[in-house]
């Protein structure tokens, strides 16, 4: 262990630089997403920072739900061929009516259906954690998501519409007409600080992230089933060599940094305690084990009133 320590000061200055250079990288990109945090005030009072989705989660979100919208279409078109062909071919143009109006439907109200729901969000904004929201912090209403989606009409199914009657004269003004129209548009999110379309705009609505929650395994739980039995017996002052801070540190040590900075905590907590190392121990059981005794020993003083808050709190 001796041979080791001269050797402490020259790695824990590489690390230092390290952190540091992943410190900065951390701090550019807190900054770029800063960006797209809005503070939103409830009717209640309550103030909540949300944070805006970007315009490529958005139009990825986009492709997919049109992706769902065709392939429920296209399904229902074969469904129905099926049905013309066992019900006769007289019935085909009933059946084409019928299909032409499941089509308006499914192309008007798919995103009113899912938006109006208690997710708010599409199936293709919930496949990327975004949602619609309210911009004055209310419940968001049936007249906005109507408002926002009939708006798309007029964005993005009115210039389809004149690309799509493109030729020569007449027709090629209007398709070149539709081709400006909807370049305004679809670049409209790109040029604004919220990221809107102009139906959020009319609408008065945000489009945010939504990421599911996860939560963290407990770290002292992950120790006491991986540890063997009497492998890790720390005596109360060895337990009682740190506080609440260092336990704190230690926890931010086991969950986020590098096997290398791992060795280097493990080592000074060997020290400090006088713990002898065991044959087949590693740096992360120790630690592990270490980090579940400091915690049972500060909560059992806490229970008495005793609060140590760092390992300078000698009281």
């Amino acid at each position: 262990m001796n041979a080791t320590v001269p050797h402490a000061p020259q790695n824990l200055s590489r690390l230092q630089i390290e952190a540091d250079q992943r410190r900065r990288a951390r701090m550019l990109e807190n900054q770029r997403q800063s960006k797209l945090v809005r503070e939103l005030v409830t009717p209640e009072g309550a103030v909540i920072h949300l944070k805006l989705s970007t315009a490529s989660e958005r139009a990825g979100a986009f492709l997919i739900d049109v992706a769902i919208q065709w392939a429920i279409v296209i399904a229902t078109a074969i469904g129905l061929s099926y049905a013309i062909r066992a019900m006769g071919s007289g019935s085909a143009n009933i059946a084409f009516a019928v299909w032409l109006v499941f089509f308006f439907f499914l192309r008007n109200f798919y995103y009113i259906f899912f938006e109006l729901g208690p997710k708010s969000a599409t199936p293709g904004k919930r496949a990327l954690g975004i949602r619609v929201t309210a911009r004055d912090g209310g419940r968001l209403t049936a007249n906005s998501v109507l408002a926002r989606n009939f708006i798309r009409e007029i964005e993005v199914g009115l210039p389809f519409q004149f690309l799509m009657m493109g030729g020569t004269g007449v027709s090629g003004w209007i398709a070149l007409l539709g081709l400006v129209w909807s370049g305004i548009f679809l670049l409209f999110p790109i040029f604004n600080k919220d990221k809107m379309r102009v139906g959020d705009l009319i609408a008065g609505t945000w489009v945010i992230r939504a990421p599911k929650a996860k939560l963290m395994g407990d770290i002292s739980s992950s120790a006491a089933s991986q540890a063997l039995p009497g492998r890790f017996a720390f005596t109360p002052e060895q337990a009682d060599a740190y506080g609440i801070h260092e336990l704190h540190v230690l926890e931010d040590v086991l969950r986020n940094s590098t096997e290398e900075v791992k060795s280097q905590v493990a080592l000074r907590i060997r020290t400090k305690i006088g713990w002898q190392t065991q044959p087949g121990e590693t740096d992360i059981a120790f630690l592990e084990a270490y980090y579940a005794a400091l915690r049972r020993r500060l909560e059992q003083r806490m229970l008495l009133g005793d609060r140590k808050a760092d390992k300078y709190d000698t009281r």
